[in-house]
């Protein structure tokens, strides 16, 4: 369809997507080269494409789908096979089993030919959405090729939205059935391949949704029938060494998973809700090794104050950030450094994410009465060169620590704290004095896990003066020489920081 140059560019306007001044060298640059305005903006502007594909489909009362967020209910994906799917750039994402409806996003959703010949095919109305067509592609890609087997379809259709009561003798014999364990298959496969670092698999009133952590942002993928959602939990259950017949507390549990040369560490936790257990499963690798510290980005001076800090022969080096933040990675990326034969390493965790050879490493055992106070207590007689303690959360662990290396020890731990500057007041709050916090504290890292630009796509941004001024006045002596320059806007953010403590 043809849309109306010169609205199509007013209502750009109206929307703060293009300034009012533009119109017309938009308009006059589209007619020169012969191209729709929506075409001309799209492959020549340097403006917002989501927002500009977004005010397209109201200009031409379409809905609009993201399609590289919009989770797919795999039944669907056998209505239409990848080859037409690829063939015409077409995915179908959603199924109103009710009206007989087929949801089907589109880079044109009226290309009446296309949606006749897929109605056709599939018996089904279609109704188009208007989506992004490099998205398109790229999810076309990712929900074919991690599309579930003709076994599991099966298992999906027979199943009903209905909550079924089974008893633990019948959930046993459903879960060792090749469909659940398929589709438990499945899941993991999707998340190792979208380098996923957490799974969320969540009951809600008539469906199950299955959604993925990545780069740190959750993005719901797949969409299940609740039928399933009993035998699929009790699958993960059984796999991780968990009570199937205990739905009424949280439990937690481990077990690996592999998948080609790739094997990754799963860490489950199940939480009863109103519609059922939730289960969400960290993927910790294990294969690749530990990064370095260059790989975890940290350069300059920050890099060299850790570097300095970790070769002393004893004191306490704290990293500190909200959960999630990377702290425990960078600690074993620290500890791989510093494992020598000479050196005798000891670690309390809770859990042991990876484990590092030659690395005497302990498991918390809270039921058993091994937690990190007891724990650290018993390392002292361990004669340890470095002790690794996970997180220092009470008194007595804060005052086992700040003694550990008072005695000659090198101690790493990790605080929750949202910056470097604030771990010392929370150490004073944890009841550790201040004389011994200046004699045994080496530094304190502050960081955090940030997105990284995609090396293909990414471009250049030129920030404004105002937000290039407020950089320079934040960051200060931070910022390199070659950035402080008024005229210069190149701006380097400086996202994780280290402390030195004098």
């Amino acid at each position: 369809m043809i849309i109306p140059t010169r609205k199509f560019l007013e209502l750009l306007a109206q929307n703060n997507i293009i300034k009012n001044e533009d119109i017309e060298r938009y308009e006059v640059a589209s007619i020169k080269e012969n191209k729709p305005i929506d075409e001309y903006l799209l492959t020549s502007a340097q403006i917002d494409k989501i927002a500009l594909l977004k005010a397209k489909a109201s200009l031409l009362s379409v809905p609009w789908v993201d399609a590289s967020s919009v989770p797919v209910a795999p039944q669907v994906l056998n209505l239409i096979n990848e080859v037409t799917a690829k063939e015409y750039n077409v995915m179908a994402f959603d199924l109103d089993e009710k009206n007989n409806v087929v949801k089907l996003a589109m880079a044109d959703p009226f290309d009446i030919e296309i949606i006749d010949f897929l109605g056709r095919k599939t018996n089904k109305k279609i109704e188009p959405y208007l989506a992004n067509h490099d998205d398109l592609e790229k999810s076309i890609d990712l929900a074919y090729s991690q599309g579930l087997s003709p076994d599991i379809n099966d298992a999906l259709a027979e199943a009903t939205s209905d909550v079924k009561i089974l008893s633990v003798d019948d959930m046993g014999k459903i879960i060792k059935e090749a469909p659940v364990a398929k589709i438990v298959t499945t899941v993991l496969e999707y998340a190792i391949k979208g380098r996923a670092s957490d799974v969320h698999i969540e009951p809600q009133e008539l469906k199950t949704r299955v959604r993925y952590r990545i780069d740190g942002i959750l993005q719901e993928k797949l969409v299940l029938p609740k039928g399933i959602h009993e035998a699929l939990v009790s699958r993960i259950k059984i796999l991780s060494g968990l009570k199937i017949d205990e739905k009424r507390i949280p439990q937690d549990g481990r077990f690996n998973f592999k998948i080609g040369d790739e094997e990754v560490d799963l860490r489950v936790s199940t939480l009863p809700t109103v519609h059922g257990e939730k289960v969400v499963m960290r993927l910790l690798k294990k294969t690749g090794g530990i990064p370095t510290l260059n790989d975890l980005g940290m350069r300059g001076p920050q890099l060299a104050v850790l570097e300095e800090a970790i070769l002393k022969p004893y004191g306490i080096i704290l990293v500190t950030g909200p959960t999630g933040s990377g702290k425990s990675t960078t600690l074993y990326s620290v500890l791989s450094r510093l494992n020598k034969p000479g050196v005798n390493i000891i670690t309390l965790e809770d859990p042991v994410e990876y484990q590092i050879p030659g690395v005497n490493q302990v498991q918390i055992n809270i039921g058993a009465g091994l937690t990190f106070a007891t724990g650290l207590r018993a390392f002292l007689r361990q004669d340890p060169n470095i002790i690794l303690v996970g997180e220092i959360r009470d008194t007595e662990t804060t005052q086992l620590a700040l003694q550990a290396a008072l005695t000659g020890h090198l101690v790493f731990s990790t605080l929750h704290t949202n910056d470097a500057a604030t771990a010392i007041p929370r150490l004073l709050d944890l009841g550790a004095e201040s004389f011994l916090i200046a004699s045994v504290l080496n530094a304190i890292a502050g960081q955090r896990i940030c997105r990284r630009l995609c090396q293909t796509c990414k471009k250049q941004y030129q920030a404004p003066l105002e937000v290039a001024q407020n950089i320079r006045e934040n960051l200060g002596d931070l910022l390199p020489l070659q950035y402080k320059d008024q005229n210069s806007q190149k701006m380097l953010v400086v996202l994780s920081a280290i402390v030195r403590v004098i």
